[in-house]
Order: structure tokens, then C-alpha cells, then sequence
């Protein structure tokens, strides 16, 4: 019997969810995925600080609400929503790419699967992802609610509610977002993730306000609803401006009592939508998106002698002699110098592919930094030189993963040497991005700043090489980097590792001792790592 259209739409739609359950649970055995699951509940912590502490995620002014079930889920589910659509971007891409290289492609452009329902499947995929680590942050808000103790009732409503309204529509945008990069050839690769920082810092801090579209954030109607609550106590509303994201505070913040807010009709809509325009931003790519079929692709190639001039085949030759053994091939050995050569080979590899045009905006950068007056090296200079090479940056502790060298590498006999001397790459590319503003801080007699860029300097290779050692993948250091540097580009002294946010002309943040011993422990992982990998084989 044949079947009808509805047992073949059956099957299709079964296809999909398979595929997306496939590789869900692919992508859960990485390392990635254990560790984004790690930062969620780090995250659910720095959420719902301590009382006394000094810093904060959620505030109005000198206010912040009571930790009860309201309060915490809100404040939980706000946090979600900025990592998750920066981090967990990066945390889901590369999922074309990655059929495409495991040749997983090319099996399924022979099945009937179509291009639609192969995206939709990477897009449910994503959103299961991105939905886990969320999954994540909803039970770590009680837990954190009851460690606070402010309030030991949960009530899972007022709990549950900001993370199916706010941060869920969030996850399914960020989804889309990320295959609709992963589908275009332009944003495919690193490019993509450095155009994504900048379209998320944007989204960030537009979609805070009453006229964002669809509801942006979802922060406006929470902000209505609290400063509602802080008028009806008669608490005084002037001066007292709304921020998210981590703050650091002089002096603990005042409390007062929210039940949380009731969402209208309107912004339930906007987020229905949301979740809607995410689906069809998710299979748009269906338009161009050949489905690895190199023959819809315009690349299959007729057998050689098949085409238009060729010569035929030319007759088998006679089977050859079988050679005569002389021993094995034997290389001159040059005394010394071995060191040397694995630093530069490492070198090599982390700066293939880098165009002139890359490195003529380097130099543009160093003589910037010779020509800008001295106040602007440490704000301006400094951070600019150490955001060009990120791309670079991202490569150590990946490439042999990435282009499955793995086992290869793993014959070395001196492996620690060959993870020193990538390390020792990193930094060469480091110090040399920003030679200009060290010069410039030594010549003006600025010790301490020098101290700091010197940290710096030991900090970026070192948390480069220990996430790409741990995660296997160039996207995590990108995750962590970029929101680390733009806090400290934006004068938040206690995440500045560079020296660039300052105080009374001294350096405001760690201070480079601190900064150097943090990137040793980070080398000493990396060292860790690779012997614990060794002793498994």
C-alpha cells in the first residue's frame, strides 16, 4: 500500500524530532555543554547576591526587592536572558559546519528529508540546548532564595513565570539567530561571532526600554511593576534609575517588599510573536540553503574521462618490482635550536589564513597608539590592541581538535613542550598587539600600569589555551572575552585585567601580580588537562 500524504507528513515530522533529539544528544557529551551548564548555575548565584555584598545584577537606584520567589525568579531570569543570548549563541553555533565536515551532510541530502525540515530540526535542536541551560537557572533561583533567607516560602508561579515570558522567547531568538549566521556564508565563521557581540550589546541596551519591539528585553513592564510597588510604600522614586547587569555597589542596597507583576494581554502577545518571528528567521535560510546536495549546489563534477577534451584513460602500466630495502631514511640532526623551531611552527599555524589587511589594520593600531596623547593609551589604545587579534586569540588549544589532528598529536613524545610552546605563541602575538602602549607607559615612568599590561599580557594566552583546552571548541573564549573586555572598556575596575580603568592616574582593578598568578593557575589546568587526557589513553 502506498502511504498518503498524511503518513508521509507523519514520518517527515517524526524525522525532525529524531534529527533534533540526535543532536541534542550529541552536542551534550562535549565538554562545552558540561561546562555552560556550570556557568548557568554560576551565574544563578551572582544573580542573587549575598545582602552585604558588593556587587549586584538587578537594581532600581539604592533598592533592589526582598528575595522572595517573585523577586529571585525575575532577577534569575534577567540574568538568563543577557548570558544566554551572548554566551549561549556562541555555545550553539557552528552546527552546519559541523555536518558538513563529519560528512553527516551528505547523508542526509540523500534522504527525503528537505531543507526546511532539516533546519527546523537544528532549530529545535538549538532551542532544547539553550532551553537546558535555562532549565538550569529555574532551579537554581529557589535554591538560592532559601540559601539567602529573606523568604523561606517558594511559590512556583511568581518563580517560574519571568522564565516562560522573558527568558524562553529570548532562547528561541537566540536559536534562530545562530543557524540563520551559521547559513549565511558571509557570517559563517569568526566573523559572525564578532558581528553578533555587537548586534547583542545593541539588542541589550535598546530592547530595555517601553518601545522596544516585542517586548525587546521584557524588562519594562518589571520596571512598571516595581517602581509601581516602591510608590505605594511612599519610597522616594526620584534619581532612581533601573540597571541590569553586574554592578559593583559602595554600600548594600535598601529593600523593599515586590510581589512580582502581572503580565497583560499585550505582552503576552509580543512575546507569542517573538517566538513566531524566531521560527521563520530560522527556516529562511531554506531560500538559499542547499542541504550539502552537490549537485543542487552547482559543484558535482562529471567522472574525468566523462568530460568535453579529455584524453582517455591511459593503459595499466606493469606491476612494479618490489623496491630494495636499504635501511631507514636518515636526517641530518641540527644540534640545538629544536625549542625554537616548535615555537616558531606554533606561530605559523596560530597566524595562517590572517589576510594583509588584517595586519595593516595592526599597524594602523600601533601607530595610533605612538600618536595618541598619553591619557588616552590606557582607555583607548590599550583595549583597542588587545580586541583586534581576538579571532587569533581563539585558535589555541582548538585547531588540533577542530581539524582532527587529535590523534596525531598524541604520538608527540614531548607534549608539554608543544603546549608550552602554543602558549608561548599566544603571548608573542599578545605583547606584540600592544608593544605601543607598553613603550608608551615605560617612557612616561608608569610602573604600575606597565605591572598591570604585563598581567594582561600573561592573562589573555592563558585563558585562551585553558578554555580551548577545556572546551575543544574556539567559541567559549569568545563567549567569556568579549563581555570581559567591554566591561572593563566601560570603566568596571573589577573585571579590568589590562590596566586601562584608572583611579587618581593608578591603575583601578587587580593588580598585576594578582592578574599573572590567575593565569598561571590557567596554565597549570591546561598542564592538568593534558595529563589526565594522557593517563585515560
Amino acid at each position: 500500500m502506498r502511504a498518503g500524504p498524511r503518513g508521509t507528513a507523519g514520518r517527515l515530522g517524526g524525522g525532525v524530532g529524531r534529527l533534533a533529539l540526535a543532536d541534542l544528544r550529541e552536542r551534550a557529551r562535549r565538554p562545552a555543554y558540561a561546562l555552560t551548564l556550570a556557568a548557568a548555575v554560576a551565574l544563578g548565584y551572582l544573580a542573587v547576591p549575598d545582602p552585604g555584598a558588593r556587587w549586584v545584577i538587578l537594581q532600581i537606584g539604592d533598592h533592589r526587592g526582598v528575595y522572595n520567589s517573585a523577586y529571585t525568579g525575575t532577577a534569575t531570569a534577567l540574568a538568563g536572558a543577557l548570558w544566554l543570548t551572548l554566551g549561549g549563541f556562541y555555545v550553539v553555533r557552528d552546527t552546519l559546519a559541523r555536518d558538513e565536515a563529519t560528512g553527516v551532510g551528505r547523508l542526509l541530502a540523500a534522504t527525503p528529508l528537505r531543507g526546511t525540515g532539516y533546519l527546523a530540526a537544528k532549530f529545535f535542536s538549538n532551542v532544547m540546548v539553550l532551553g537546558s541551560m535555562a532549565g538550569v537557572l529555574a532551579l537554581t533561583a529557589p535554591v538560592m532564595q532559601l540559601a539567602r533567607g529573606e523568604s523561606g516560602t517558594i511559590e512556583p508561579g511568581p518563580l517560574l513565570m519571568p522564565f516562560a515570558l522573558i527568558a524562553l522567547p529570548l532562547v528561541a531568538a537566540t536559536a534562530a539567530a545562530a543557524l540563520l549566521f551559521d547559513a549565511t556564508p558571509l557570517l559563517r565563521k569568526g566573523l559572525g561571532n564578532v558581528v553578533w557581540f555587537f548586534v547583542w550589546l545593541a539588542a541589550a541596551l535598546g530592547g530595555q526600554g517601553p518601545g522596544a519591539p516585542l517586548g525587546g528585553l521584557g524588562v519594562h513592564g518589571v520596571v512598571a511593576s516595581m517602581r509601581a510597588d516602591m510608590a505605594a510604600r511612599h519610597l522616594d522614586l526620584s534619581g532612581q534609575e533601573f540597571s541590569l547587569g553586574l554592578t559593583c555597589i559602595e554600600q548594600p542596597l535598601r529593600t523593599f517588599d515586590w510581589g512580582g507583576f502581572t503580565p497583560g494581554a499585550d505582552f503576552v502577545a509580543a512575546r507569542t510573536a517573538l517566538v513566531l518571528a524566531a521560527a521563520v528567521a530560522a527556516l529562511l535560510p531554506a531560500l538559499w540553503f542547499r542541504r550539502f546536495d552537490p549537485a543542487r549546489d552547482g559543484r558535482a563534477q562529471p567522472p574525468p574521462e566523462d568530460r568535453p577534451g579529455a584524453t582517455p584513460p591511459p593503459a595499466p602500466a606493469e606491476e612494479p618490482t618490489a623496491p630494495v630495502f636499504t635501511g631507514p631514511p636518515r636526517t641530518v640532526a641540527r644540534p640545538g635550536g629544536a625549542f625554537g623551531r616548535l615555537l616558531a611552527g606554533e606561530l605559523r599555524i596560530l597566524l595562517q589564513g590572517t589576510s594583509r589587511w588584517w595586519w595593516a589594520a595592526a599597524e594602523a593600531i600601533t601607530v595610533a597608539g605612538f600618536a595618541a596623547p598619553l591619557a588616552a593609551v590606557t582607555w583607548f589604545a590599550l583595549p583597542t590592541a588587545w580586541i583586534w587579534p581576538v579571532l587569533i586569540w581563539s585558535r589555541p588549544g582548538t585547531q588540533r581538535h577542530e581539524y582532527g589532528v587529535e590523534s596525531l598529536l598524541g604520538a608527540y613524545p614531548a607534549d608539554r613542550r608543544r603546549t608550552l610552546a602554543e602558549w608561548l605563541s599566544g603571548l608573542a602575538i599578545t605583547a606584540l598587539a600592544a608593544f605601543a602602549p607598553l613603550v608608551r607607559l615605560v617612557a612616561a615612568a608608569d610602573w604600575a600600569g606597565a605591572c598591570a599590561w604585563a598581567g594582561g599580557a600573561l592573562f589573555v594566552p592563558s585563558l585562551a589555551l585553558a578554555l580551548g583546552t577545556l572546551s575543544r571548541t574556539h567559541r567559549l573564549f569568545q563567549a567569556v572575552y568579549f563581555p570581559l573586555w567591554y566591561a572593563t572598556a566601560n570603566g568596571l575596575p573589577l573585571l579590568d585585567f589590562m590596566g586601562a580603568v584608572r583611579a587618581d592616574g593608578h591603575p583601578a582593578g587587580p593588580p598585576g601580580p594578582a592578574i599573572a598568578a590567575l593565569s598561571a593557575l590557567l596554565v597549570c589546568a591546561v598542564f592538568a588537562a593534558g595529563a589526565a587526557r594522557r593517563g585515560k589513553s
